[in-house]
């Protein structure tokens, strides 16, 4: 029966007309080039304008990648084997990668740090992924204590017994909080600083001449390349931000003497430059401390980009902070929580909820800068890329060397930031 037969009223149609496919304008590859490229005259044109552009480009760059040389010993090698023709020689990125990742590192211990860091990536998953069991996170706090021993070596009391600092500190944490949290805190803070003082070194020296236990110790100066880059970026990033908390939650409190300390601190470190810092770091700092004081170079580095990226953290989590409405710390009031239960419960998941593109984009950017550290004579990748440029072998290359270190650089730096547009789909519920 035909449609007009099935109407027996004017205006009001009584039987559902059959499903049709929408326009061919109206889905797939079409519809999305309408919608995102071609959608008016000036969208039009700069769509022509950037396929221009990638077109010369590539055309300019194709070639030059196209035409690789992978197996030779030295630039004149590359040369003879592309006979005039233009082409990229990565044969340098397979004749000295060892050295781009791993620096000086004793090659007969590169397990180590590749070790460390699958493990790094154990230690990361429970913290990253809430699926992953809870359990793992004690894991997850012993990582650094491991990772250190696998890096450096030495003996294995050592990082033991920093280990039972902290535990003496949580249990004097827990004796003391019955009485005022104050109390506790500052138990927490100066038990493990006069264990590690006055004890640790005893400890250490005992436990090594009953049981010799630990690897072969690598100093400092053999470290270099990505490794430094990321044994710097990690500590940093994981340092950094608990403590831009406590910076921003005492520049916020009402004890003036925390917030004027804090308030300095983020100010002064804010508007120094990091090459500054890391200049104090390497020719100032022992100065500072007493003669015969040997204070390890990298970890005087650490600790000066962890403090700098704190300070852009504790702003970052201000902004998070100040983003929430007066409604949300007079909730936590009215539950009668205290300043510490409001802050872990409903506070603070909300404000680092809001300021999780601030918080990943501070950790690109310090991990970018670990390659600042070639000014102070630490051979990160971009200084090893130039000892390796001052090679007979290899004097006169230039582009190969840092198309590499910026692709590692770029896998690193993406990563983290797909997992922070993960991170915000996952938390955001606005919608429901």
């Amino acid at each position: 029966m035909s449609d007009t037969h099935a109407q027996t009223v004017a205006y009001v149609r009584e039987s559902m007309l059959p499903e049709q496919a929408p326009p061919i304008a109206e889905k797939g590859a079409i519809k999305w080039l309408r919608e995102n490229l071609f959608s008016g005259w000036l969208n039009t044109i700069l769509t022509l304008l950037s396929l221009l552009t990638i077109w010369y480009a590539l055309a300019a760059i194709g070639p030059w990648l196209l035409n690789t040389v992978w197996n030779a010993q030295s630039l004149r090698e590359c040369r003879e084997v592309l006979d005039g023709a233009s082409g990229a020689c990565f044969a340098v990125i397979k004749d000295r990668w060892h050295q781009l990742l791993f620096g000086f590192y004793p090659p007969q211990h590169y397990w180590r740090p590749v070790l460390s860091l699958v493990l790094l990536f154990v230690a990361l998953a429970p913290v990253l992924f809430s699926q992953l069991p809870r359990k793992l996170l004690g894991f997850s706090a012993l990582y650094p204590f491991v990772a250190y021993h696998l890096l450096w070596g030495g003996s294995v009391w050592l990082p033991v017994s920093v280990i039972l600092g902290f535990v003496l500190g949580y249990v004097a944490f827990r004796v003391l909080h019955r009485f005022a949290p104050l109390i506790a805190i500052a138990g927490a803070i100066l038990v493990p600083v006069l264990w590690w003082i006055l004890f640790a070194a005893g400890f250490t020296s005992a436990m090594t001449s009953i049981a010799p236990i630990g690897l072969e110790f690598v100093r400092s100066d053999r470290f270099g390349g990505f490794l430094i880059s990321l044994v710097i970026g990690v500590t940093g990033i994981s340092l950094s931000l608990p403590i831009g908390i406590l910076l921003a939650l005492g520049r916020q409190s009402d004890m003036v003497f925390v917030k004027s300390v804090c308030v300095m601190v983020i100010e002064f470190i804010r508007g120094v430059p990091l090459i500054t810092l890391l200049f104090t770091a390497s020719l100032l700092l022992n100065y500072f401390l007493p003669p015969g004081t040997t204070f390890d170079l990298i970890l005087r580095v650490i600790i000066m980009v962890t403090l700098f990226a704190s300070a852009y953290m504790a702003e970052v989590i201000r902004g998070g902070l100040a983003a929430l409405p007066k409604g949300q710390y007079e909730a936590a009031d009215a539950l009668g929580l205290d300043y510490w239960k409001a802050q872990r419960l409903i506070i603070m998941p909300q404000a680092l909820k809001i300021s999780i593109p601030g918080i990943v984009n501070t950790f690109i950017g310090l991990f970018k800068d670990t390659t600042l550290v070639v000014f102070i004579g630490l051979l990160d990748p971009i200084g090893l890329s130039n000892a390796i440029r001052a090679d007979t072998d290899w004097n006169g290359i230039y582009w190969e060397l840092f198309i590499f270190i910026g692709a590692l650089f770029f896998i690193f730096c993406f990563g983290m930031s797909r997992y922070s547009m993960y991170l915000e789909r996952k938390l955001k519920t606005d919608h429901k």
